[in-house]
């Protein structure tokens, strides 16, 4: 079976989350899944992205984690994004990044709050963030019991993946998702943008609130779901 359209398009995403400025070194990953085939693509582990080319994605099954194509490892990551795609069915992309923003929301274990219409244009309320591992945890399985925490912060709220595309992982970092890797991409993009403007907010005014309901209803569902009208048809 070829797998060459997803890892093209997988290794558009890992180029794009660089140009964008959400990665340095090789700190971060982009994966993209084939549902029907019930694998995904990534980017290997410690590459040079300058380096890379679309056939060094190594192609994995999502059920348990082996390669099922690809002479390199894969990511790291890789365990913690099989958990994902196994916990939440419509998600197609995974990105994973350090961006210097997110991050820091994330090492100070505090949901990014929806100050306005930029971040509801993106995630239906705060962005979340996770519980820290226990040592237990980070000894027996690191990545895959990261992508457990982010499953039960989102079980254990009821919120709603679809509309809220984003997690932070306590002390780690940002993790987005997508219909495909370049939404995906595209919601780890915004995530950094509204963690800045979250952390600018805060400097000028230190009791600033929250966006009300209903303009964060509106923004976030004239963008997204059957009612919505932004854009072109």
């Amino acid at each position: 079976m070829s797998y060459t359209s997803l890892k093209e398009e997988v290794f558009e995403a890992n180029i794009r989350l660089v140009k964008s400025g959400l990665v340095i070194l090789t700190f971060g990953n982009a994966s993209g899944a084939d549902r029907s085939a019930g694998v995904l693509a990534i980017k290997p582990s410690g590459v040079k992205y300058e380096e890379m080319t679309p056939n060094d994605m190594v192609i994995v099954a999502i059920e348990d984690g082996k390669v099922v194509e690809g002479k390199l490892r894969p990511s790291s990551d890789t365990p913690t994004h099989c958990v994902l795609y196994r916990s939440f069915a419509g998600v197609g992309g995974i990105v994973h990044t350090h961006s210097t923003h997110a991050t820091a929301w994330a090492q100070a274990c505090e949901e990014i709050p929806a100050f306005g219409t930029t971040h509801a244009d993106h995630f239906f309320g705060p962005v979340p963030v996770t519980r820290q591992l226990t040592a237990d945890e980070i000894e027996e399985d690191y990545e895959g019991h990261t992508g457990r925490v982010i499953a039960d912060r989102f079980i254990r709220f009821g919120l709603n993946p679809a509309e809220t595309p984003g997690v932070l992982v306590a002390h780690h970092g940002p993790f987005t998702w997508g219909k495909n890797a370049e939404y995906a991409c595209v919601n780890a993009i915004a995530l950094e943008a509204v963690a800045c403007s979250a952390i600018l907010t805060l400097g000028i005014n230190p009791l600033a609130r929250e966006t009300s309901p209903a303009q964060l209803a509106k923004h976030y569902l004239r963008k997204h779901g059957p009612g919505a009208y932004y854009g072109q048809k």
